[in-house]
């Protein structure tokens, strides 16, 4: 939580995994679900977890509706699988 709040930028999970020490391809994923958690806690201190959708690098397509938050593996549109991954920050 002390990362994302202590940079100026978004935050890929890959990233975050990176400052925190995590270099195992499972527990990176696991980042995902301890999101879910941190947005929880940061909104009971007055906070908000910011996620910028993941997009398409081919044709720039947003992933805007996602039910929880993930790198999606194919663009709906061109099938490309060059997606950009999603960032979070957090404000208060």
């Amino acid at each position: 939580m002390r990362v994302l709040s202590e940079t100026n930028r978004p935050l890929t999970v890959n990233e975050i995994a990176a400052a925190i020490g995590i270099y195992d391809p499972r527990e990176v994923k696991s980042i995902y679900e301890d999101l879910k958690h941190i947005a929880k806690t940061v909104r009971r201190k007055g906070g908000v977890l910011y996620m910028e959708p993941p997009q398409c690098a081919n044709c720039g397509y947003v992933f805007k509706n996602l039910t929880k938050p993930h790198k999606p593996s194919k663009c709906p549109r061109c099938r490309s699988e060059r997606i950009l991954p999603p960032r979070f920050t957090i404000e208060y």
